[in-house]
């Protein structure tokens, strides 16, 4: 029987990627698309795959792609009211949520409610929500399947072992293009530099958190609510080869790993079609050619967003989407020269140590906490106050 998928976000580079894989399979039916503002590459979509119903998030985008398509079979709605939409349209089975933002968090949340199963690519449905999220999903019935490399390598290992207890999650990192230096070797790293990813092709976005590491700080909250499973139970390795990409090991400490070159395309085929395996076109491994391995602890000195979302999650209640929101905006402001590579985690850390996390909150509450972190630190002048007496100790934070 052929699936019915929404894709949500389908101008990015998880969107275009999962079309590839469309293009391969011949039991996947695309009956929604989205973009932003991209109607450029929309129109194209909808030449090749014939959606029922595509949503622009720009209204002005979308009037002007409504006067460039005359297809009486095709509904162009716009904005969130839209975006809602496009989650819970009738026909479709699994909505491919590949947005980023926290407006990624209310289309899963709208999606599970209309009763669809969820490949997850957007990370803040999960970072923020994770508790609600999960919960949901399971008073609803339907299945979320981890888009993301190194859940999906978990999500695979697991298969067959649901009596199993894990010991351990080991999640695996490249390093970045950063890997092995010093905070002296970082201090005049350009946007340019840290863009420059040695193993994946991926949004800046994504880019600059592998370079720093947070991205594995929110894979590890990801993982924590994914799995069911304490922080303690998940170890971050540094793999430069990225060929595992990410490890459980059990009660009788045997391990069991999923390998593969790296290529997105792999785990998004896997939540579309579990629990089949069908033929991908992505690349065979060789091991004569790739014979060696190898592995090390992080820095968290070094590169410290790591040790910031460990910090958060442990915190708990709002403070993991504290850190999620004042970690985007960090990033832009690093990319457009406003602060420097080494100031990305001092802005965080401000963010954080500001924030009166509330433990016992609701969506609302998530959403506020996102827009007052991201008011806070785009106004935050790291130069002149970072010294000033902030030391973001666990006894410091402020919780209620």
């Amino acid at each position: 029987m052929a699936k019915n998928i929404a894709i949500l976000g389908s101008t990015g580079s998880i969107g275009t990627q999962t079309l590839d894989v469309v293009r391969n399979l011949h039991n996947i039916n695309v009956c929604v698309l989205t973009t932003n503002q991209n109607i450029e590459l929309l129109e194209k979509q909808i030449i090749e795959f014939s959606p029922q119903l595509v949503c622009v998030m720009s209204t002005e985008k979308g009037n002007e792609l409504r006067g460039k398509l005359n297809n009486p079979n095709l509904e162009i709605v716009t904005g969130l009211e839209g975006l809602v939409k496009a989650a819970t349209f009738d026909c479709v089975d699994t909505v491919l949520t590949a947005v980023s933002g926290n407006i990624g968090i209310k289309l899963t949340f709208e999606a599970i409610r209309a009763g669809k199963n969820i490949a997850l690519a957007n990370k803040e449905s999960l970072i923020a929500a994770g508790g609600i999220i999960m919960q949901l999903a399971k008073d609803y019935g339907v299945q979320i399947y981890p888009v993301d490399s190194e859940h999906s390598a978990i999500y695979q290992c697991l298969q067959g072992s649901a009596e199993n207890k894990i010991n351990r999650i080991l999640l695996t990192a490249s390093g970045g293009p950063f890997r092995g230096r010093t905070k002296q070797g970082l201090e005049k790293v350009t946007v340019a530099e840290a863009l420059n990813h040695p193993v994946w092709s991926m949004g800046k976005k994504n880019t600059i958190d592998s370079a720093t590491l947070m991205n594995k700080g929110l894979e590890m909250i990801e993982a924590k609510w994914l799995f069911n499973v304490d922080v303690s139970q998940i170890e971050v390795i540094i793999h430069p080869q990225s060929i595992i990409h990410s490890a459980v090991e059990f009660e009788d400490n045997s391990i069991i790993a999923q390998l593969s070159e790296p290529d997105m395309r792999l785990p998004i085929q896997y939540a579309l079609t579990y629990p089949q395996r069908l033929k991908s076109p992505c690349k065979k491994i060789d091991f004569a050619l790739q014979n060696f391995l190898t592995f090390e602890k992080p820095d968290l000195e070094t590169f410290r967003c790591l040790k910031l979302a460990y910090f958060a999650i442990e915190v708990g209640g709002t403070m993991p989407a504290v850190l999620n929101a004042a970690n985007e905006v960090a990033i832009e402001r690093f990319l457009v020269g406003n602060i420097t590579f080494l100031k990305i985690p001092d802005l965080i850390e401000q963010t954080m140590n500001a924030h009166k996390s509330k433990l016992h909150y609701n969506l609302d509450d998530l959403l506020e906490a996102d827009n007052w972190a991201k008011a806070f630190a785009s106004k935050l002048d790291i130069e002149k106050t970072w010294g000033q007496g902030y030391c973001f100790k666990k006894g410091d934070v402020k919780i209620y």
